[in-house]
């Protein structure tokens, strides 16, 4: 494995709340804790997480970077570069990976680029950053995808060699005490907003049209004559809030669906929940999902991405078609009558999480990339 001591600048768009963001947040931190000399560069913005990673001791830097190319930013990761000389330079999806190859290409050094690809790409044949993201993976030494249906994703579209083809899972950090339900449920509850006999459905992630909340909200519209208590609690911020509210007003459902926000104590509300839909219909490895799994609460899941990687239909979850309200409705409704199968799917989802997804084993997957990159073949086992 790698020396302590080996400097690490991971780039990406920017540290707000969400799931690729909450990756880098923990990886970095890990990386530092095994001695790792690490920072971070946000292109666009720093964002939320940012004054908690460098509270963590991990630096920080911003670009801000302006809309369409924005060679200035190319030229401030050049100087980070040559100021500190890292021995990784770590992206984070597309944008990240282009800007990255230029400013090494300009700093003129020799300096190992990782990307990890934590989302299955876009489906626009015409995309300009997928176009500039392919040119970009001849100068990337290794790229790393976040599951299996990602990996073939990136293969089947010819996007990534299969000589510079990896895979690590997202890790959470299982240690913490908040992915285990808490004793006292009733917090949780209060914390939502929620009765005691009332059945609350959780959606987690940002409000945009991938995520695909508007199922959810069509299905909870499904069963609302038939099951009063039932209730829709979305948490995440997004474009398309107002719509998803108003589209409650439309379909005779907006008692029953509460909007919090963008929220820090997302671990903790969970424990509150009765069951978590995942409707999106595009994923790589969901931290959402993955962190549900781990407070053990039932969850529905899309056939997307890297989702069935995480549940296991009939075990670990509930899989559905994506885009499908009533596929949603049919098995919310075996969880809302069936409290012992609600009850061994959250239980089974918790043992799973525990047991393969924490942050220790996802760092010691990129401890064996990087040093696959580092090593010279002459010593390599």
């Amino acid at each position: 494995m790698l020396n302590a001591g080996v400097r690490v600048v991971h780039v990406v768009d920017s540290l707000d709340r969400g799931g690729l963001e909450r990756v880098v947040c923990d990886l970095s931190s890990e990386q530092l804790r095994r001695g790792y000399d690490v920072r971070v560069y946000c292109l666009l913005s720093r964002g939320s997480l940012a004054a908690e990673l460098e509270a963590r001791g991990v630096r920080v830097a911003c670009g801000s970077k302006t809309r369409g190319p924005d060679f200035r930013v190319v030229r401030e990761l050049r100087r980070l570069l040559r100021g500190s000389r890292p021995a990784v330079l770590h992206s984070h999806s597309m944008m990240p990976n282009y800007y990255a190859c230029a400013a090494r290409l300009l700093a003129g050094l020799s300096i190992t680029i990782v990307n990890t690809r934590h989302d299955m790409g876009s489906t626009l044949p015409n995309d300009r950053r997928e176009r500039l993201y392919r040119l970009s993976v001849p100068m990337t030494r290794l790229v790393v995808m976040v599951s299996e249906g990602v990996k073939q994703r990136f293969l089947a579209g010819g996007i990534v060699p299969p000589r510079k083809a990896r895979m690590v899972f997202n890790g959470i950090r299982t240690g913490d005490a908040q992915c285990a339900v808490p004793a006292d449920r009733s917090e949780a509850r209060r914390l939502l907003g929620a009765d005691p006999g009332q059945f609350v459905v959780g959606c987690v992630g940002r409000l945009v049209d991938l995520k695909n909340h508007a199922a959810v909200v069509r299905a909870v519209a499904r069963l609302a004559a038939a099951y009063p208590a039932l209730r829709l609690v979305l948490i995440g911020e997004g474009p398309l809030r107002d719509r998803l509210a108003a589209l409650g007003g439309e379909l005779g459902v907006a008692d029953r669906v509460t909007l919090l926000g963008e929220r820090s104590d997302v671990r903790r509300l969970l424990a509150g929940l009765n069951a978590f839909v995942m409707p999106s219909l595009t994923e790589g490895h969901s931290i959402a999902l993955l962190e549900a799994a781990a407070a053990g609460v039932p969850i529905i899941a899309t056939t997307v991405g890297g989702n069935p990687e995480i549940v296991r239909h009939e075990s670990t979850g509930l899989l559905v078609p994506p885009d499908d309200d009533a596929a949603i409705a049919a098995a919310l409704t075996r969880l809302l009558c069936d409290p012992p199968l609600a009850a061994r799917l959250g239980a089974n989802a918790r043992t799973w999480a525990l047991d393969h997804v924490s942050v220790p084993a996802m760092a010691d997957g990129y401890e064996r990339i990087y040093a696959e990159c580092l090593t010279p073949p002459e010593r390599r086992n």
